[in-house]
Parts: C-alpha cells; structure tokens; sequence
C-alpha cells in the first residue's frame, strides 16, 4: 500500500481538502479520490491527487 494525496480547492486558492489515503495502485487511488470528492461534492473544483512520487493520478483545472 502507498500513500496518496488528495487535494482541492477553491479559485482562489483557498483548500476545501487535503487529506492523505492508501492504495495498492494508481487505478485504486484513481476510485477512492473521485468517491472521496464525490461525498464532499468537491468534483466541480480545482482539485489533485498525488503518487508518493509525485505523479498526478486525478487532475481537474
């Protein structure tokens, strides 16, 4: 398992989220992120979910 980072936020900048999970996998991370922002209704802002190595497994502008 690994540690992911999901974050989002508002257009000014402002954080609405930033909390870590664990995965087994980028498409596991991928499931958990978009539910996670789903619950919240976070999936209309600027949001990202990281690797431990930095590589953007979600992304949305």
């Amino acid at each position: 398992m690994e540690t992911y980072k999901l974050t989002a936020f508002k257009p000014d900048g402002e954080k609405l989220l930033d909390e870590s999970f664990q995965a087994s996998s980028e498409e596991e991370a991928k499931t958990i992120g978009e539910k996670m922002l789903s619950e919240k209704n976070l999936q209309d802002n600027t949001y990202r979910c990281t690797s431990p190595r930095g590589k953007l497994v979600l992304f949305h502008p």
